[in-house]
């Protein structure tokens, strides 16, 4: 077993995990105390250890999972670790930097590289990829699971976009409708209430849902037979699958969406106190902790 860190080189370097077991390449997120809160420092760390799997001919698979209690809680909009102005050179987007400019420039230069390019880059890794989720996978959290080819969760692990308390339609990887069908997407979107991994199998979100003592073993299983099969099979089989999804409008869809996620941050910028309507961390937890409690019986 080989076990190494990735990361950028700053006192956050540990903040994603990186090992290779076999066939079969394992990153993790490492921020327990924030719930895996994805700031800067972790989107590049994340995407140096994609890369890295990608150009080992040994790894045939790649799996991410979340350390401590949880996958992840989102988007970083409030631990002391968030770095909205760090500096970072472009991958995912040929445009320029968010730093040093105003208003929707700043907003819309950052979010596309940080939030949707990273995401649209890592759904075309050649590799197959399998989310591993348990505990929270809020928000962004989504994002991350969605741009994998297959989820495997817990039975513990439940799921969420709030973002419309903020006045905005839903996160930057706007896959909703394609990964949930459109009914469910609105309705999780218009209540922001959590759904279970029961419920996100029923809705053909998931995979498979196995007991939480069980999620590691059962996702290096199905990495493990994955890993059998020819790798440039694979990678082609892949490359067909999110082709014919594009082609039923999700990628365009998304180009749409983006635009009315920007003009509901300037919204927000010229009626509220910022461009999230008012809404920290803590408020969008509290938030959808009672719309759990009022939610469906």
């Amino acid at each position: 077993m080989n076990s190494e860190t990735g990361g950028t080189g700053s006192e956050d370097s540990d903040v994603v995990l990186y090992e290779v077991r076999g066939s079969v390449a394992v990153v993790t997120m490492n921020r327990p105390e924030y719930r895996n809160a994805q700031n800067s420092v972790m989107t590049y760390a994340l995407d140096a250890a994609f890369v890295r799997a990608v150009e080992d001919d040994e790894v045939k698979v790649i799996l991410l999972n979340g350390n401590g209690r949880h996958f992840s809680a989102g988007h970083d909009i409030g631990t002391p670790g968030r770095d909205v102005d760090a500096e970072y050179e472009n991958r995912a987007v040929l445009w320029w930097d968010h730093v040093r400019k105003t208003g929707g420039d700043q907003r819309f230069a950052r979010e596309m590289e940080v939030y949707l390019g990273m995401c649209r880059r890592w759904r075309e890794i050649p590799k197959p990829t399998i989310a591993v989720v348990h505990g929270a996978c809020i928000a962004g959290g989504l994002m991350l699971s969605w741009v994998c080819d297959m989820i495997v969760a817990s039975e513990d692990a439940f799921f969420s976009d709030p973002v419309v308390r903020m006045g905005i339609p839903g996160v930057e990887y706007f896959a909703h409708p394609w990964v949930l069908g459109p009914r469910r997407a609105k309705e999780i979107l218009f209540t922001g209430q959590r759904f279970t991994a029961a419920e996100a199998l029923d809705w053909g979100m998931l995979n498979r849902v196995v007991p939480r003592e069980n999620l590691e073993s059962e996702a290096f299983a199905l990495a493990e037979q994955i890993a059998s099969m020819p790798s440039f099979g694979l990678a082609l089989t892949k490359k067909a699958v999110n082709q014919c999804e594009d082609l039923m409008g999700m990628r365009s869809g998304m180009d749409s969406v983006f635009g009315l996620h920007h003009f509901a941050h300037s919204h927000n910028a010229e009626v509220a106190s910022d461009s999230l309507g008012g809404m920290d961390a803590r408020s969008m937890k509290t938030s959808a902790e009672q719309a759990s409690n009022t939610g469906r019986g």
